[in-house]
């Protein structure tokens, strides 16, 4: 058997091993997907006693947005991107609402279960009565809630101005203003018009260096193109810089690197720049997303971005994952910036984000290095930002304070 024979059966093997993990990963979607349903309809209809015909009313509206939000990733895909938007709204929103509703219907389970143990034997009210008040309770709590976040979504990033002032940042650049965007999200929920007011805002700060720490889209530059297109208006003394964030790697990191140089970024792969000059200069560093090295082979790598460099200059690195900075604060790295998080997004799927990552936004000091966590300028997914608003940030740099 020759070597090429060999390379074309690993690559079959390993083809059909995907399509094995891909079945069996949407196998496990749908069956998560149709419990939750259930057990929603379980308890906020069947439980409370809804009579015909609202029950079947409401069990199919239920059967209808699951299906929306199972066909959605298709549709994403399939579909022209005006139409795939007409399926997304529905189906992201009530994605959203669905996280509220069942956080709300397990706390309250939990309540009922302790209200029912405090009840003495032979005294138990009728289980229908609490189990109308919740289901009132929960659609109530939770559709405004859902009402609350789609406002916080839908007015658009805030501007958050921070002032840091670093020990080693050189005096010659005392003042210095870098503007961080990230997980902007250009995509199915997101399009041209959102790029276009982000860059005006942007534009009007007049800062000097512009960050763009990942998430850039979700979608390929063929589908997205004309609606990052805008972006290619940013302007900033020094420039613009980009590092990936996983949604560019499941969108084509390769392809959107050379899109987001041709909008006139510098990308930052593993690498890094000088900004500046003489005593008054600083390195600007970029690492790619994690992600990147179980999809592609393209791996974080902190030490080759750094390698070389002169230890008396500081160092701000751009990266996507602030889960970084437990290596980036171990290199000496004065400042990182970063996002992914999202701040959550929609309270309390925070907490759930602090289980996998330690710093979940703003700002955070170990070893005298400082991370920034933004919440991100756009959203993903639902179009719900609750208690957790999107953000445009202006972080000032200043010099240390003479003794």
């Amino acid at each position: 058997m020759t070597e090429a024979m060999r390379r074309n059966g690993r690559a079959r093997r390993g083809a059909a091993l995907r399509i094995v993990l891909a079945a069996v990963g949407l196998g496990v979607v749908l069956a998560l997907v149709a419990l939750v349903h259930r057990y929603l309809l379980g308890r906020l209809v069947l439980d409370a006693g809804v009579p015909e015909p609202a029950r079947s009313a409401l069990a199919v509206s239920l059967a209808l947005l699951a299906a929306a939000m199972v066909l959605q990733p298709a549709a994403e895909r399939l579909l022209p991107l005006r139409h795939a938007r007409r399926l997304a709204w529905p189906a992201y929103v009530w994605m959203g609402a669905l996280f509220l509703l069942l956080s709300l219907t397990l706390a309250s389970d939990a309540l009922l279960w302790l209200m029912a143990a405090t009840w003495p034997p032979g005294t138990e009210p009728d289980p229908i009565g609490p189990a109308r008040l919740r289901a009132l309770a929960v659609a109530g709590i939770g559709g405004a809630a859902t009402l609350v976040g789609l406002r916080g979504a839908l007015a658009g990033p805030v501007l958050r101005r921070l002032e840091l002032r670093l020990d080693r940042w050189p005096a010659g650049l005392d003042g210095f203003r870098i503007v961080q965007i990230s997980d902007i999200h250009i995509g199915p929920m997101l399009g041209r018009a959102f790029a276009g007011e982000i860059t005006e805002r942007v534009n009007a700060l007049a800062p000097d260096l512009i960050a763009v720490t990942g998430d850039l889209v979700d979608g390929s530059v063929e589908r997205l193109r004309h609606d990052v297109a805008p972006l290619a208006g940013l302007r900033a003394r020094h420039g613009t810089f980009f590092v990936t964030g996983n949604h560019d790697w499941y969108s084509g990191a390769a392809a959107w690197v050379a899109e987001a140089e041709a909008l006139g970024f510098r990308a930052l792969r593993n690498e890094r720049v000088t900004i500046g000059s003489g005593a008054a200069r600083f390195e600007l560093a970029g690492v790619d997303d994690q992600r990147g090295d179980w999809l592609h082979g393209s791996p974080c790598d902190v030490a080759r971005a750094l390698a070389g460099r002169d230890p008396a200059v500081p160092v701000v690195l751009l990266a996507h994952d602030p889960t970084t900075f437990a290596e980036a604060s171990q290199r000496g790295v004065d400042l990182q910036l970063s996002g992914h998080t999202h701040g959550g997004q929609i309270w309390p799927f925070r907490y759930l984000v602090r289980l996998a990552v330690r710093w979940v936004e703003g700002l955070h000091e170990r070893d005298g290095c400082l991370l920034y966590v933004s919440r991100g300028t756009g959203f993903w997914g639902p179009p719900l930002r609750l208690l957790a608003p999107a953000e445009i940030t202006e972080i000032t740099l200043r010099a240390p304070e003479a003794a």
